[in-house]
């Protein structure tokens, strides 16, 4: 009896030692995701640089000022 507690004693140590190790793991792979989206976002602004045309001008220009409208509301 006694060896058997001993070893789910020695299980339960083991397991807190790899959850331990993995603290933080999380936050790595979201700031990790951020800046993929960033970066490919990156990529299409720069891919469409030199392309002229007026198409989705309008859409663009809602989408800014319903930003500057979220932005304006923030209050510290």
């Amino acid at each position: 009896m006694h060896r058997a507690f001993g070893y789910l004693h020695a299980q339960a140590l083991h397991a807190g030692r790899r959850l331990r190790g993995a603290a933080g793991q999380g936050t790595v792979e979201y700031v990790a995701l951020i800046l993929l989206v960033a970066l490919v976002m990156a990529g299409v602004v720069a891919a469409l640089k030199g392309f002229k045309t007026d198409q989705g001008k309008s859409l663009g220009d809602a989408i800014v000022a319903k930003i500057k409208d979220a932005v304006g509301k923030v209050q510290f």
